[in-house]
């Protein structure tokens, strides 16, 4: 195993991380971090930002096999979002010779596409303003509450609440 580059003693935090959690991911799931970090140019720009890998099944070694290498090619499981799934089925052939030139032997023979939602929607939905009539009877609601910031997380929460609710 190659030394992590280091300048004048100090470890780059990358190479502490990734030592902790590639033991992990291949004990789990059969990745490493290398992988998810090369998926964009593994996968190429049409499915980059649609699909990821999710798991590395390898079939269980008995012994050596005929041929005497004793290594049998993987199942990789793509996760992929609706209908690109489709396409990327299509696009199979490549992609495994991409992940086995990437990997530098014939280590995927396989793959199987989930549908999944990779994204998760970053925007948080907006908050309609109170009219003058919900604001009255929000703060009628919370005159009793004598702690300003139990008060100010109450009004808050009344506001996402009375927002959402439609006329």
């Amino acid at each position: 195993m190659a030394k992590p580059f280091t300048r004048k003693g100090s470890v780059q935090i990358a190479e502490v991380a990734n030592g902790l959690i590639d033991p992990i991911l291949a004990r789990r799931a059969g990745i490493n971090t290398l992988l998810l970090a090369s998926w964009d140019e593994i996968a190429g720009e049409q499915f980059a930002g649609c699909s990821r890998p999710e798991r590395i099944r390898w079939p269980k070694q008995d012994g050596p096999s005929e041929t005497g290498g004793g290594f049998t090619p993987g199942l990789l499981t793509i996760a992929c979002e609706g209908a690109r799934a489709l396409f990327l089925m299509h696009q199979q052939a490549e992609l495994i010779s991409r992940l086995n030139s990437f990997f530098g032997f014939q280590a995927i023979s396989e793959i199987r596409i989930v549908q999944k939602a990779i994204h998760t929607p970053s925007q948080k939905p907006r908050v309609r303003a109170l009219d003058t009539l919900e604001k009255r009877k929000l703060a009628d609601m919370l005159a009793d509450v004598e702690d300003p910031k139990l008060r100010a997380a109450l009004e808050r929460l009344g506001t996402g609440v009375i927002s959402r609710k439609r006329k």
